[in-house]
């Protein structure tokens, strides 16, 4: 089964090194076919799929996912319906009818969507990809992991955007296939959007009651059963920050890196603009640059003047 999604380059980041005063690398999924590292997963999870003998693929999403999906769904020749929640931007749905998807509306939130997408998914020949919550969508993330081991160095500290989870069962499931089990991972969410760190300090999973984030993609509420699970098998540090610091770090990354990325990015890459200090002695840091297909200058614009009122 050949992969839908390529080898992406880790980066040693000056600027960013410079900001955090110890080696940053940045693994640049924002440099996949689709804009972000969904195609591992998503990929995976509909090859299987379509293996399986499905010919129509349906996906909840609020646009990374559902774009992957779609994408998948054309180089594998099957039909595709992605269902979006009203926060889905008209540039994201432009870009999933792009791949010659079927794009729905349905609901305030991911959730509301995933609802309706399951009951369209229940007819003959038809299979749901769940956009986080598939152990072939872990499995295809896990890839992100294997290629740093290949090429090396060893994190001394892993950082990455948690949305409902399965980029953080991704990687976590690759370190300890590649026996990396002492890599501390610093899990990262906006406020207002940070479902996963409610669940580890209630100790129970948590369902947030709205999303309250410009970062829309960190929007599922609730995290899956298997990422809180984690936490009981390794060292995972929930790190939250302020739409107005994933923002900033967006424009700083452009700046430094000339390549735009979702505000859902920009909350990782803030903790090493702004020094958080679960990265205090840690060398070097490995940023998951997850990307997001779902930005552009416009937008990036308009959530700074948004988060500035």
């Amino acid at each position: 089964m050949t992969p839908l999604h390529i080898t992406t380059p880790i980066w040693a980041s000056k600027p960013l090194s410079v900001a955090l005063g110890t080696s940053v690398l940045l693994k640049m999924e924002a440099l996949q076919p689709v804009g972000s590292f969904k195609i591992r997963g998503m990929g995976r999870a509909c090859q299987a799929s379509c293996q399986a003998g499905a010919t129509h693929l349906i996906c909840s999403s609020g646009g990374n996912a559902g774009y992957a999906v779609a994408y998948a769904g054309r180089k594998l020749s099957v039909d595709v319906t992605i269902v979006v929640p009203k926060t889905t931007s008209d540039w994201m749905r432009q870009i999933i009818s792009r791949e010659r998807a079927v794009v729905i509306e349905h609901g305030e939130s991911w959730d509301d969507a995933h609802v309706y997408a399951s009951e369209l998914a229940r007819e003959d020949g038809v299979a749901y990809i769940h956009p986080f919550d598939d152990s072939r969508v872990w499995r295809g993330h896990a890839s992100i992991i294997e290629e740093v081991y290949r090429t090396g160095p060893k994190p001394g500290a892993i950082v990455v955007s948690v949305g409902g989870g399965g980029l953080l069962c991704g990687l976590l499931e690759g370190l300890h296939r590649v026996r990396w089990t002492d890599v501390p991972v610093i899990a990262v969410e906006t406020e207002g959007a940070a479902s996963f760190a409610a669940s580890v300090a209630s100790g129970r999973l948590i369902t947030l009651d709205t999303i309250e984030s410009i970062a829309t993609t960190l929007g599922a509420r609730t995290v899956t059963s298997e990422t809180l699970a984690w936490t009981s098998r390794h060292s995972i540090t929930p790190w939250i920050v302020s739409d107005r610091a994933a923002i900033r770090a967006c424009l700083h990354f452009a700046d430094d890196h000339r390549i735009l990325v979702e505000p859902a990015c920009g909350a990782a890459l803030s903790t090493v603009y702004d020094k958080a200090s679960p990265l205090d002695e840690r060398e070097p840091v490995l940023v998951i640059v997850c990307g997001g297909a779902g930005v552009s200058l416009a937008l990036l614009r308009e959530w700074d003047s948004q988060v500035l009122n």
